[in-house]
């Protein structure tokens, strides 16, 4: 994803910004201003390296590194301790660090807000909403399996952004945390640390291996709270979830037995995708496709790491026909499969088997005949040799072929991935893989072999373990999507729910109008056991598999009593299911089940249907889809009314992040600071493999060969939010976070430096509305200010979060701190006017308080620091920033023509900036405004104090009316066609130089001219020309002449001075 202009990577401070397209007719205001912060930006860049190229010969080596050794050494203050009791109120009576330390800042503060508890919903006094409206979120709970990453981070920023910025805009928000018991994953990395002390979960059974995983699930609880506290999220901790707590599990047991009792839940023996090595079931959404373009060796999880297995390959073999000489040719890509066939299936018309029909194949393995079958669906004559294998208990197309011709399904796997009984005395016992060798083997010893050949095709891979997926037959409890999902395409349609980006919208539509039955079962221990029981009933024989047989209860003696419907007068005896639910079905009854559904509560009657729900794009199918499927049916009401899906984050060079890669980042490393050798070491905490290690090594040392430098969460979720625009990827770089460490660092010196200004004799004004005696400059930072709330507003409400932090940081650094920080300096010195320095005064006290609000929702941590430190107004009780008003757009801050003028001197100010640092003049600036109206005149003669204070080293500034005042040996800037900044630069530059660099520069102006010109000479310009295109073209025509008129006369006057 493509940077923000105004915030590419920083080295100094994240800004950057491109100049316009050679030849454009016309400027908006904002790539005007972008085009004059670059040029100042590299005046600046010159005039650095200038002095830089003047200063005094450095002092030797070793004693210059000693010195800087001390200078460091003396800057360097103690270790930050935190001695606020837990719970209290930060105690900043003391004057404010040398320097801004994230960890001092952050400390203590949400404990506080914690303890009064700001983060709760704050209702009317009669327990209802707010009048100002409400804002609910759910959170998208994380998986118990292990600790948060940066993609969880992203998360949060975004999240705590939104319900922060609602909170301050006086809405009754709640944000639910909550946690994910992840029944696959947190089973499987309960089971890998067991296996590494030599135990298996079969070996404690099931109630002892469930404590294990509770222990584990207590601890990565406990490690992630504390990484969602350090994030700044204002949950409502009264409220946490988890998935498998009573009244979750309560939701979870009523929602299976409704849609029991709907007809909505079956069960079935069908093909199921089952992974062997984690011994279970999984959904489609959790099978991912791999593409192979031809032959490829892989390994395969449960086998020799030397081992490596033909993929991407079908094999031709022949079946000999009962009773004949002939033969039939087959192809496959599984030759194992084989040994599960049950038919081979010829087009009816094709004439080549015809004399086939209704006749058997023989199988040379295991005794078993094999029908010829036609079937006009499954064949298509052109492809191969027109004859198809049937596999229908292990292939999913062959599946729907047994169930037209009511053919033998054959099951050849056991759960381990080793081929049973049915597979024949030579394959019994044997591992797939293994066995797939073996086959092809034999079917070459019996002559019945053809030939292997390359084969584009995708294997189904497990996304949890990296296995590959078998399809096989299992007797397991499905969802029927159709109904559920028709009723959400329907309510989508009707505007009930809106998605961003547009992408996701699409993939919306998609996925839902091609849904198909949804899996719930699963072979694990860890998870919400179904609430299905089988009646068996004595006496009676009982097909296990047959749904008819099986009863479902909310409790043992509802299901009892089912039962008793069910065996009549006859005894029986009720046994659970074995299996446990699919995670996703008890995480897509978030929204409502931890708001107390299936209970009436206060909570579901006051925030369902909650506002919206924001998460990564990649569960829109796997956890959005579903609770909206489960949320209209269960509840009658679409859960959200938005969702809002961010990008996914990547490493610096684009790859997905990957614990074996060492690329993945915890959010506490990038707060704190981490060095390489600890990184290193937190790598063996998981469960990588040696080899795995050793790779991941190599990952860090290239990425973060000083580790990763402290950043603070300010700056981490300002860069978060920063890279947010609406992309799929996000390329995240550390020292992009570690630039706008250094943008914090701005704002806390900034503060400091006016509250200097601020002094112990000032009180803040009762209301921040301006008085009407404000000065330009005063009357421009207030009309900037309001211009960044408008946007900044704007800009959450349409959820791109890069442009509301880049209007935020663009008030903050380049008007704010640039402008009005320096501008006002001789409006508050001692020979200033009372008047004057208290209007000065409270305009940067409404700036920074205003300021500090519009970044709290990004930045909470240093806005609530340094917001404390401000005085409060008369009458104001606020406690927190997080509690006051948030700056929105406000008529009586509108001074446009005061932003108009202001404008004009500043870009004077940057070009005799610019045209001193290319000159090299350092010192002793002398500069001449030419402004050749009487108002632009009388504009810059009221403004030379500002100008003065913007400009360093300016020794003198005079306003003339024409070029006569302008003395000679100036160089010269167009500001517009009436305004002209002049520096004087006589003696101190190449005159050859700088008649040549003019008569460039003069070239260029004129062939620019040239080309306006002769666009508006065409004969249909007037008519065809939209007007503010007109426009555009003849300002800027003016300006070249002016700019002609200029270099000329800047020529003649060099050449003069020769």
């Amino acid at each position: 994803m493509s940077d923000s202009p105004s915030q590419a990577a920083p080295t100094d401070f994240p800004a950057v910004t491109p100049t316009p397209a050679e030849g454009a007719a016309t400027l908006t205001k904002s790539a005007e201003k972008k085009l004059a912060k670059k040029k100042e930006n590299e005046a600046r860049l010159a005039l650095k390296a200038a002095k830089a190229a003047k200063a005094a010969p450095a002092a030797p080596a070793g004693e210059s590194k000693k010195a800087k050794k001390e200078k460091e050494a003396k800057q360097e203050e103690p270790e930050f301790v935190n001695t606020t009791p837990k719970g209290e109120k930060k105690d900043l009576s003391q004057p404010m660090s040398s320097g801004y330390n994230p960890i001092a800042v952050e400390a203590a503060w949400y404990d506080w807000w914690e303890a009064q508890g700001y983060f709760s919903p704050q209702l009317t006094p009669d327990g209802n909403i707010k009048p100002e409206g409400v804002f609910v979120m759910p959170f998208p709970p994380p998986n118990v399996t292990g600790s948060l990453h940066i993609g969880h981070a992203l998360t949060v920023a975004i999240q705590d952004c939104l319900v922060r910025w609602n909170r301050m805009l006086g809405k009754t928000t709640l944000w639910v945390p909550g946690f994910d018991h992840a029944g696959i994953s947190t089973q499987s990395v309960v089971e890998k640390r067991l296996y590494k002390t030599g135990v298996t979960r079969h070996d404690l059974g099931r109630e002892a291996f469930i404590s294990k995983v509770l222990e584990w699930k207590e601890d990565y609880q406990s490690r992630i709270t504390n990484q969602m506290r350090r994030l700044g999220g204002s949950f409502d901790w009264n409220r946490v979830a988890f998935t498998m707590n009573e009244t979750l599990s309560k939701a979870v047991v009523e929602t299976f037995c409704r849609l029991h009792e709907d007809g909505i839940l079956y069960r079935a023996n069908r093909l199921v995708n089952w992974c062997v090595q984690l011994n279970t079931t999984l959904s489609n959404l959790e099978v991912d496709q791999k593409q192979l373009e031809g032959r490829t060796l892989l390994n395969v999880p449960g086998y020799d790491i030397k081992e490596k297995f033909e993929f991407g390959v079908i094999t031709s073999f022949a079946y000999p026909i009962e009773g004949s000489d002939e033969k039939i040719i087959v192809a496959t890509t599984r030759p194992e499969t084989m040994l599960g066939d049950t038919a081979i299936a010829v087009h009816p018309e094709d004439p080549r088997y015809k004399h086939l029909h209704g006749k058997f194949a023989k199988h040379p393995f295991v005794d078993r005949r094999i029908p010829i079958i036609t079937d006009d669906i499954a064949v298509d004559m052109a492809f191969g040799t027109g004859a198809v294998k049937i596999t229908p208990a292990h292939d999913p197309n062959d599946y729907d072929v047994g169930q037209r011709h009511k053919l033998e399904f054959i099951n050849i796997l056991n759960d381990d991935g080793t081929f049973n009984e049915n597979a024949g005395d030579m394959f019994k016992g044997m591992k797939r893989f293994h066995a797939r060798v073996k086959v092809v083997q034999a079917l070459k010893d019996a002559g019945l072999y053809v030939e292997t050949k390359d084969n584009p095709m995708q294997i189904p891979i497990c996304n949890k373990s990296g296995d590959i997926i078998e399809p096989i037959l299992k007797p397991q409890w499905w969802v029927n999507c159709k109904p559920l999902a028709e009723k959400a395409l329907e309510r989508t349609r009707a505007g009930e729910l809106l998605i961003q980006p547009k992408s996701s919208e699409s993939e919306w539509y998609r996925w839902l109008e091609g849904i198909q039955d949804w899996c719930i079962s699963r072979q694990l221990w860890w998870g919400h056991r179904c609430p299905a029981y089988f009646v068996d009933i004595e006496g009676q024989e009982q097909d296990r598999n047959d749904g008819k047989n099986w009863v479902v209860g909310r409790t043992f003696e509802e299901a009892t009593a089912n039962a008793k419907k069910l065996a009549g007068d006859a005894k029986f005896t009720l046994e659970q299911d074995e299996d446990v639910l699919d995670t996703w079905f008890s995480s897509g009854l978030w929204p409502f089940s931890t708001l107390g559904w299936p209970s009436n509560t206060k909570d579901f009657e006051l925030f369902y249907p909650t506002s919206m729900l924001e998460t990564g794009w990649d569960i829109l199918f796997f956890w959005v889809a579903r609770m909206a499927l489960l949320g209209i049916h269960l509840t009658g009401k679409m859960p959200f009314s938005e969702v809002y899906c961010h990008a996914m984050i990547r490493d610096a060079h684009g790859r997905k992040m990957s614990k074996s890669l060492g690329n993945v980042i915890d959010p506490i490393d990038v707060i704190q600071g981490l060095d390489l050798e600890s990184l290193h070491r937190k790598l063996y905490e998981g469960n990588l493999d040696e080899r795995e290690i050793a790779k991941a090594t190599a990952g860090q040392k290239k990425d973060f060969p000083k580790g990763i430098p402290q950043c603070g969460t300010d700056a981490l979720r300002f860069a978060l939010c920063a890279y947010s625009g609406g992309g799929r990827d996000i390329n995240l770089e550390i020292l992009r976070v570690e630039g706008y460490r250094k943008f914090c660092n701005k704002i806390f010196n900034a503060t400091k430096f006016a509250m200097l200004k601020l002094d112990e004799t000032f009180v803040p004004e009762p209301t921040a509305k301006p008085t009407g005696k404000e000065s330009l400059v005063e009357r421009w930072i207030l009309h900037k200010l309001n211009l960044a709330a408008e946007e900044i507003n704007q800009q959450l409400a349409e959820r791109n979060f890069m442009n509301a932090t880049g209007a935020a940081y663009n008030f903050w650094l380049y008007e704010l701190c640039d402008v009005y920080i320096e501008a006002m300096k001789p409006m508050t010195d001692e020979s200033a006017s009372e008047a004057t320095r208290k209007s000065a005064q409270q305009t940067l006290y409404t700036c920074l308080d205003h300021g500090l609000r519009l970044l709290h929702p990004f930045m909470p941590f240093v806005t609530e620091e340094l917001w404390q430190r401000l005085p409060r107004r008369p009458n104001d009780p606020t406690p927190s920033i997080m509690l006051s008003k948030y700056p929105t757009f406000d008529t009586t801050y509108e001074f446009p023509q005061a932003e108009h003028d202001f404008d004009l001197v500043f870009s004077a100010v940057k070009s005799a900036r610019a045209l001193a640092a290319s000159y090299n003049i350092l010192q002793n600036l002398h500069v001449y405004i030419r402004a050749e109206s009487d108002t632009e005149a009388q504009l810059f003669q009221s403004q030379v104090p500002t100008f003065l204070a913007l400009t360093k080293n300016l020794k003198s500034l005079e306003v003339v009316r024409n070029i006569n005042g302008v003395p000679g040996g100036c160089g010269s800037e167009v500001l517009t066609p009436t305004v002209f900044v002049n520096v004087l630069v006589r003696g101190q530059v190449d005159l050859d130089g700088e008649i040549n660099k003019c008569e460039r520069k003069l070239a260029l102006a004129r062939m620019n001219l040239s080309k306006i010109e002769k666009v508006e000479s065409q004969a249909d310009y007037e008519s065809t020309v939209p007007a503010n295109v007109r426009l555009a073209n003849g300002d800027k025509r003016r300006t070249l002449q002016a700019d002609v008129e200029l270099l000329q006369h800047s020529i003649d006057m060099f050449t003069k001075m020769k």
